[in-house]
């Protein structure tokens, strides 16, 4: 009898340190904000940044001969189906794709050929444009993703999003219609940066963690923009010295969206079912008797116990990095750069905002004609809203357009396109309808409160 007791305590204080240990380092690397050369970052985002100063102009040519590479990898595995390809899940998930997805790779190939060598059509090569893909985005997240993809267990696979969640469900069920262990994914966006989050999310719903509303939701309604980039933002509009009321506002308002959001269509129309092909892998049913801390204790020490091996974890990683390297990067070297040359050179952003000028009118926004464009180029990319809405004189209409571009989220050179490409049940449709949404409700309590608190 003393034997099988010692057996179990050796169990529970190993598990304790699995759970524990592993968990302190992601909270290091993912969740505490530190300041490194006046910049607000975190932990993963000193590694990305610091790879991308050692070899920052070798990534550019890095990635055009993997979406090379990506480009006859895949139309080998189509024509002639080898079968070390077509026999090996990973590799058959990555390189046997659709016409679309086949087209899509040869078109971020040649944006990459002729932005790099500045060839090829200016709507194309345009620094603007191909280049913004080629030079700004797409090493941002190759640097990004290598690290998350691989230290993400730490977070999320030995009982960290179980403990925390265990703690908040409380919160998050009534008031975001989610589970607790979501507030994990909405600290790694707010910490770190908007896709880690979505990686977060993508991961916890293949693994049956999440069903697919509460995916979905998350996904378009959480992964808020860093504290890191919003800065920048602001600093771009040239509104550094008001930081702390312009973030606060982009908060206020993330906040309201998130509570209306998941309670209106398309969001609230999705199914609360788990991905098929794992099923549910969650019981967030507590016992009587047994307090949140320690039922999220128990859980955490639960999952621990169970956690993958580190060659297993290791080997998720890299091919968690590998589909983001030969999968997602093609889609926004092609999609991306369509999105800014739509942007650049066309007015359909400027013909489809008319309707909007009246209505920035009524709200007394200096320069609605101006700010008018910016309130729906953001769709195209994030950062575009503050490039183009930084001419605009009027301090005021500036704030609105830097904290509006904040809380839309949804962009297509970067989040739409990584939401897109995992298995969370979302169409391009819902994401312009959520975008559309999400400017309806956000703009009005971002101009209220410039108006009444801030100017």
């Amino acid at each position: 009898m003393s034997v099988v007791y010692k057996r179990d305590a050796v169990k529970s204080k190993s598990a304790v340190w699995k759970f524990l240990i592993p968990s302190f380092i992601g909270i290091l690397l993912f969740l505490v904000p530190i300041k490194v050369n006046d910049e607000v970052t975190i932990g993963v985002g000193v590694l990305a940044s610091s790879l991308l100063k050692t070899f920052g102009d070798w990534i550019p040519q890095f990635i055009i001969i993997m979406l090379g590479f990506t480009v006859l990898m895949t139309l080998i595995t189509v024509t002639l189906k080898p079968g070390f390809i077509i026999n090996n899940t990973f590799l058959k998930s990555v390189f046997h794709v659709g016409i679309f997805g086949i087209t899509m790779r040869i078109i971020g190939f040649s944006v990459g050929i002729m932005a790099y060598f500045q060839i090829g059509p200016e709507f194309i090569s345009s620094r603007n444009t191909g280049g913004v893909v080629l030079f700004d985005l797409a090493p941002v997240l190759l640097t990004w993703f290598l690290f998350a993809g691989i230290l993400l267990p730490l977070l999320v696979e030995f009982g960290l999003m179980e403990f925390v969640g265990s703690l908040v469900k409380k919160v998050m069920r009534p008031v975001f219609t989610l589970p607790g262990r979501s507030s994990i994914d909405t600290m790694a966006s707010w910490m770190g940066a908007g896709t880690v989050g979505v990686l977060v999310t993508m991961k916890q719903y293949d693994e049956g963690y999440y069903t697919k509303r509460e995916a979905a939701v998350i996904a378009t309604t959480f992964s808020i923009a860093s504290v890191a980039f919003s800065l920048v933002i602001a600093n771009v509009v040239g509104l550094g010295h008001l930081f702390i009321p312009f973030y606060i506002t982009v908060t206020v308002a993330s906040i309201v969206a998130a509570i209306i959001m998941p309670r209106i269509p398309p969001l609230s129309r999705k199914a609360d079912t788990y991905y098929e092909p794992v099923g549910q892998q969650i019981d967030e049913a507590q016992p009587e008797g047994i307090s949140n801390l320690q039922w999220g204790w128990k859980q955490a020490l639960d999952k621990a116990n169970t956690a993958k091996s580190p060659k297993r974890l290791i080997q998720d990683g890299v091919e968690t990095v590998l589909d983001i390297w030969l999968g997602l990067i093609p889609l926004v070297m092609s999609l991306g750069a369509i999105a800014l040359i739509v942007a650049e050179f066309t007015p359909v952003f400027n013909i489809i905002s008319y309707p909007l000028v009246p209505l920035l009118e009524w709200m007394q926004l200096p320069e609605a004609a101006k700010a008018a464009p910016t309130m729906l180029v953001g769709f195209a990319d994030m950062f575009l809203p503050a490039v183009i809405g930084s001419g605009i004189e009027a301090e005021i209409t500036r704030f609105v357009v830097a904290a509006l571009s904040l809380t839309q989220l949804v962009y297509m050179s970067e989040i739409g396109i990584l939401i897109l490409r995992s298995n969370i049940p979302v169409s391009f449709l819902d994401l312009f309808v959520i975008f559309i949404q999400r400017t309806i409700i956000t703009l009005p309590i971002i101009v209220l409160i410039a108006h009444f608190i801030v100017f």
